[in-house]
């Protein structure tokens, strides 16, 4: 008998305002993946309960997953490897040739653009920022094992003193602990060109999506529409068959989906027809027990 394959982990930022931009890169991972992967969305409210995240809002910070990212070590028992994209990606090949270029002499690999954007907003208006390292951290291949990474603690990620500068260029780690991933594994839409840049294994809409108004006719934009429309088919089929199965089932009052009064009338109706005398249809068993005994 063959070993069990272990999934792939597979982090994905998770915003409020996006639910289908994760929806639909989710589904691109699953369509193209030829080995098992599991799939975490990063939903900051879930780490807050779980009091893994405490951060206050920082003005900065364009999405909800800008600073949760860095806990996938310390979510990972700091063991294995995960890798963490944005929710703003497509994957247009398998992951599995991704994380087949993990190399234990790194903790991070990632794609290492010199990304210099014109524009001064981005996706629904959020400001844009300039920094070192620019989306670097949008995609990266983390060896959660490593030393170096024992220092992303949750204490430390969720230490108000510890900007988003020092955990987005990585600042907790060696320059020669980083190591490169091509960039077509995160092909920034309207900055990298085909052919000449080579062809995208990856998109990833970061200056906005097509499930943005504005970005509707974006680059690549039929590319996501496409996928988008996979897994809008999945959606409706899954509830064909939940619908289908639900309909197979037997029936009881208590299992209808109605306010607790209006079974309440039902099961009046039941009892006046079916047993007027209230001899059976009673709640107490002990008493149907006995009215069966006395018949």
């Amino acid at each position: 008998m063959s070993a069990e394959i272990e999934p792939l982990k597979i982090y994905i930022g998770w915003d409020s305002r996006e639910d289908i931009a994760y929806q639909v890169c989710r589904k691109s991972i699953l369509e193209h993946a030829s080995v098992p992967v599991q799939i975490i969305p990063l939903k900051q409210r879930d780490l807050k309960k779980a009091k893994y995240y405490q951060r206050k809002r920082d003005k900065l910070a364009s999405t909800e997953f800008t600073f949760t990212r860095f806990l996938i070590p310390a979510l990972q028992e700091f063991k294995g490897w995960a890798l963490f994209i944005d929710c703003d990606f497509l994957l247009k090949a398998d992951i599995k040739t991704l994380f087949d270029k993990k190399d234990p002499n790194y903790a991070l690999m990632c794609a290492k653009h010199n990304y210099k954007p014109k524009a001064h907003t981005k996706m629904d208006g959020q400001q844009q920022t300039h920094y070192p390292r620019k989306n670097w951290s949008s995609m990266m291949l983390i060896n959660c094992g490593h030393p170096s990474n024992r220092a992303l603690t949750v204490d430390n990620v969720n230490n108000e003193d510890r900007t988003g500068a020092y955990f987005h260029r990585f600042s907790w780690l060696k320059d020669k602990e980083i190591g490169a991933i091509s960039h077509e594994w995160n092909w920034l839409v309207g900055w990298y060109k085909e052919p000449e840049d080579g062809s995208p294994k990856a998109l990833h809409y970061t200056e906005g999506g097509p499930w943005f108004q504005k970005y509707k006719n974006c680059e690549y934009a039929v590319d996501w529409h496409r996928m988008e429309s996979v897994y809008l088919r999945y959606v409706i089929q899954e509830r064909e068959n939940k619908l289908e199965k639900e309909l197979s089932r037997p029936k009881s009052v208590n299992t209808l989906h109605m306010p607790l009064e209006r079974k309440e009338l039902f099961h009046n109706i039941i009892r006046n027809n079916i047993d007027p005398e209230n001899k059976f249809y009673k709640t107490n068993e002990e008493e149907i027990i006995a009215n069966i005994r006395k018949s």
